[in-house]
């Protein structure tokens, strides 16, 4: 990309068509023969993650978007029916909701690692800003993508986000009705979201492939910060580059897998896990994980246009950074003022994104307030001051110097994991969030637990009899098909046994050839039934509130683990909060609500339900269901059974993914393996 290849072509096809299209030439130029910097360490490895991750991107959203309908009535059970009836689906959609994740932690890490080392200095300045560009894109791409889901959290996080562009002056409810298609967030909203985030992956491609060039012309700056003088400084990209990025790109991987095959929605939102609901606010909207610093800043600010200015400016201010630091040194391994600055700010970003997951009251306010201020101050006042007055250390005359006089690195580098440690572990208190409870339900003993765990068949055909002679007289599981009784990893039905359970039910059918509508046995094809014709029908017979579908209760219920559990949570695959929570609930009922508590007419008092007062009454009690295995007839085994039942019909692919996963895992780590010798033994002769 930088100018003319020397490439030549032996093959005479490669002649024919490199006289014709010199594109082998380009690959030659721009990923074989491009010098490298002999001293990158593997904190340059994440613009090659970045690529990767990319391309998993658009591949599997290409593919997701074959079977996703973006209307409002069928979105939600559209994303579930890809997660059940598609092959591999779930696998697909865990690819791609991590997979954000993982682009904005390698995003994260390739700007903090620009701004330690001074990547931003001339003469990289286009380099920087194309990298600016990305990300505002990036995070455009990925907030339309959380809300095709179409969950709670999502319908109400573009609800709040869309509304900010009212605060524009003259133009800003135009802006947000056109945003919206008409006068709220509804199917034209979708619509639009849906087509831009099919778009915007190919425009930030684009880009890239400028980033790139960008990078190629400018060439590659490195930790000590001084340019190549010599052949002495540099080594080949391929293979001395390419085997190193390749190691650092498999150790991601593994990290990228173990969400996606063992805690795939550890760093989603419960409340995504419930159709969206226009008439039902959460108690607290928060955005995913990558967005709180700048949320937290945007509700810092008490005036809603300065709020949605700051939270812009604090994105765009990385634009002019190569103005506001004037220092002439690079690297802030010599500059021992701003690598302290630096890592106060990283403290400060950490800080915000903490605060953006708790709600904007109290001393949560201020304290946001507090590192708003040292955000901006560090980039318009402590870059500029520090240029002027820092005495940085000596540089090294060359890059062939630094590479046989470092070792301190790795010290930065530990501090920078824990950094992203922190990140992702601040996240896990905007994921957990069906808090608010008095008590902390009891963690139980699952089968379905851990690295190897599998659903317990007995306890899940126990668990189907109290759905279906309890709870199923108020509540609905509309996504689950009397099929999946059959499934591998479910109850273990046979055919026979799910057509004789689905032949029980009538089902509502027609029209007819005369037509007229009529009623049927029903089919194994067919869904659980509900139990009411309509919504209203179930408000009325349940005191106005709705009874919940149960298809999703062991995602969209939990606890706050708080800290320091849901740290360990992501190493131990922690995914029994919903379970756990729907045992407490069946077996919290007390008659006598505490001294002092007044509770409402028609509730009852329940010690884990928020607020404690709540109007489904208590519904088990003893020897209620006769079990034929002899399992105790009991409270506690029915709420137990009927729990796991609950988690297979939320997540009917566990099994099948755990499977999967360690197979994966393990092709990875030897992989890994292997690519970490032939990156010692190639790198031997080049320190």
């Amino acid at each position: 990309m930088s100018g003319p290849s020397t490439f030549q072509p032996k093959n005479p096809v490669l002649k024919w068509i490199e006289r014709r299209l010199p594109i082998f030439g380009l690959v030659h130029s721009s990923f074989v023969a491009y010098p490298t910097p002999r001293n990158l360490n593997y904190w340059w490895t994440f613009g090659g993650i970045l690529s990767f991750m990319l391309g998993v991107q658009i591949v599997t959203g290409v593919i997701l978007a074959m079977h996703y309908t973006p209307h409002a009535d069928l979105a939600f059970n559209s994303v579930e029916a890809i997660v059940r009836d598609v092959d591999y689906g779930w696998l697909l959609r865990y690819l791609h909701s991590n997979g954000a994740s993982m682009f904005f932690i390698a995003v994260y890490i390739h700007m903090l690692r620009g701004l330690y080392y001074g990547s931003y200095k001339e003469p990289r300045e286009i380099l920087w800003i194309l990298g600016v560009i990305i990300y505002l894109l990036m995070m455009a791409t990925g907030f339309m993508g959380y809300v095709l889901p179409w969950g709670q959290m999502s319908f109400w996080g573009a609800t709040v986000i869309t509304n900010l562009f009212s605060a524009i002056p003259y133009f800003g409810e135009s802006i947000v009705t056109l945003l919206w298609g008409g006068y709220s967030v509804g199917n034209p909203t979708l619509n639009r979201f849906f087509s831009l985030h099919y778009l915007l992956p190919f425009v930030i491609a684009g880009v890239v492939v400028l980033h790139v060039w960008a990078l190629h012309v400018a060439g590659q700056n490195n930790p000590a910060g001084v340019e190549p003088k010599s052949s002495k400084d540099t080594v080949p990209f391929t293979p001395y580059a390419t085997i190193k990025d390749g190691f650092g790109l498999a150790c991601f991987i593994l990290f990228y897998f173990w969400f996606v095959f063992y805690i795939p929605n550890y760093l989603g939102d419960p409340d995504n896990y419930i159709p969206a609901n226009p008439g039902v606010t959460p108690p607290h909207i928060v955005p995913e994980w990558y967005y709180l610093p700048f949320y937290a800043i945007l509700r810092s600010i008490p005036d809603k246009l300065a709020g949605v200015v700051a939270m812009f400016s604090a994105i765009l201010v990385l634009a002019f950074l190569p103005w506001l630091d004037s220092a002439k040194t690079r690297s802030m391994r010599y500059r021992p003022l701003a690598k302290q600055c630096f890592w106060i700010f990283v403290g400060v970003c950490l800080g915000l994104g903490y605060l953006g997951a708790k709600p904007p009251e109290g001393v949560y306010v201020i304290a946001g307030r507090i590192l708003t201020a040292c955000y901006f101050a560090y980039f318009l006042i402590v870059l500029p001051i520090l240029s002027r007055i820092e005495k940085p250390r000596a540089v090294p005359n060359s890059i062939a110097d630094d590479v046989l006089g470092k070792k301190k690195s790795v010290v930065a580098s530990a501090l920078a994991v824990i950094g992203v440690a922190g990140l992702l572990a601040l996240d896990s208190g905007s994921t957990a969030r069906a808090s608010d409870h008095g008590s902390t339900p009891p963690s139980m003993s699952w089968s379905f637990a851990g690295p190897f765990g599998k659903f317990d068949q007995g306890q899940l055909q126990r668990g189907y009899k109290v759905y279906k002679e309890v709870c199923a007289a108020c509540h609905s599981m509309n996504l689950v098909h009397y099929r999946n009784l059959t499934d591998p990893g479910g109850p273990g039905l046979s055919i026979a046994q799910a057509e004789a359970l689905a032949a029980e039910i009538q089902v509502k059918d027609g029209p007819n050839d005369a037509g007229d509508m009529f009623e049927r046995p029903g089919r194994i094809a067919d869904k659980f039934p509900s139990p009411f014709p309509n919504e209203n029908a179930a408000r009325a017979a349940n005191g106005g509130a709705a009874p919940p579908d149960l298809s999703l209760m062991a995602k969209a219920r939990g606890y706050e683990r708080g800290f320091p559990q849901f740290i360990f949570d992501a190493f131990t695959q922690f995914q029994e909060k919903g379970p756990n929570y729907i045992h407490a609930l069946l077996t919290g009922f007390e008659d006598t609500p505490p001294e002092g508590f007044k509770l409402p007419d028609g509730s009852t008092y329940n010690r884990y339900f928020p607020g404690h007062a709540m109007k489904m009454p208590n519904v088990l009690s003893d020897d209620q269901v006769t079990y034929d295995d002899g399992a105790p007839q009991n409270v506690d085994q029915y709420a137990k059974d009927v729990a796991a039942f609950l988690m297979w019909a939320a997540e009917p692919k566990l099994e099948e993914r755990k499977r999967l996963g360690f197979q994966v895992m393990i092709f990875m780590v030897i992989l890994a393996g292997l690519l970490y010798f032939t990156k010692r033994a190639v790198w031997a002769d080049a320190h």
